[in-house]
């Protein structure tokens, strides 16, 4: 249950990092569909935070969650080899 969750969330991450991600390309490469009063920098800044806010999140699960996974297999296996 850990691991399906654990994959849930960071793909979840991973969607709303790459539809934020298009959202920028579109200001870049298609500012004309873009209202004519509507600040294309501002926009970007708002859509960039939102990529690096749920890069973050990724990067904590990978950091926090799998890293502690990885060590407690390790210590079961030197747990397993002293006995």
């Amino acid at each position: 249950m850990r691991d399906m969750l654990l994959a849930a969330a960071k793909s979840y991450y991973v969607g709303m990092i790459n539809k934020h991600i298009s959202n920028v390309e579109i200001l870049l490469t298609r500012s004309v569909g873009i209202g004519e009063h509507q600040d294309i920098q501002d926009a970007m800044d708002k859509e960039m935070d939102k990529v690096a806010q749920f890069d973050d999140k990724l990067n904590m699960i990978i950091k926090y969650f799998e890293r502690k996974k990885e060590e407690d297999v390790k210590k079961e296996k030197t747990d397993k080899e002293s006995k």
